[in-house]
């Protein structure tokens, strides 16, 4: 039985408030997604949570209902190469901030998921740890940074099939390091990141 949680619709009740949160942090490949999401007052959906709480077909069936009744959203992507010069924490923000300053509404303050961030012009913010199951609109730039990189790995999985990342979205799978031990790295990697094993042996 699904858990059912009560999010939080707002934090400031006068001011205009973007939920931002990002997905795949932690894989081996591919980018690092950032989605930033205005919900409008009152919003809620018995599918909304923390995205990583939810199935696929609820992330899925729940991405076109935000889209279609956020006041604003965007999602923006940092590439591996990127990742890889700035480190994934700042990665993680520049995605995030790109996202905000895509909106189509400027926003007041930002809610954003986890205990990083750096300020952004003069927008105030709040670092909320485990937002994403607190907080609605940071819930639902959870849902979008996801899904749209789901998507995009998919996309990457068709080009280099041998990985599986259709299936580990480029996560450190035991599929994946034994596919990265016979065919190598492809530009998609972030060579930044250390897999213990795949380190030499001395033995």
């Amino acid at each position: 039985m699904r858990e059912k949680i009560q999010l939080l619709n707002r934090l400031n009740e006068d001011l205009i408030e973007a939920g931002c949160d990002e997905a795949g942090r932690g894989p081996l490949a591919g980018p690092v997604f950032a989605a930033a999401v205005i919900l409008p007052d009152g919003f809620c959906h018995p599918l909304l949570n923390d995205s990583k709480k939810m199935t696929e077909n609820a992330r899925n069936a729940l991405r076109p209902v935000i889209e279609r009744e956020a006041l604003a959203y965007a999602v923006e992507a940092v590439s591996a190469q990127e990742i890889d010069t700035i480190n994934i924490l700042n990665a993680s923000i520049a995605g995030m901030w790109r996202a905000v300053m895509k909106l189509s509404i400027r926003p007041e303050f930002l809610l954003v998921d986890g205990n990083r961030f750096k300020p952004l012009h003069d927008i105030p913010y709040r670092c909320i740890v485990k937002g994403d199951g607190k907080y609605a609109s940071i819930a639902a730039a959870s849902v979008l940074a996801k899904t749209y990189r789901d998507e995009y790995m998919r996309k990457l999985a068709a080009e280099y099939p041998q990985y599986g990342w259709d299936r580990n979205m480029g996560y450190p799978t035991r599929e994946h390091i034994e596919a990265i031990r016979k065919y190598g790295y492809t530009p998609y990697h972030r060579k930044s990141f250390h897999v213990k094993e795949l380190e030499p042996t001395l033995f």
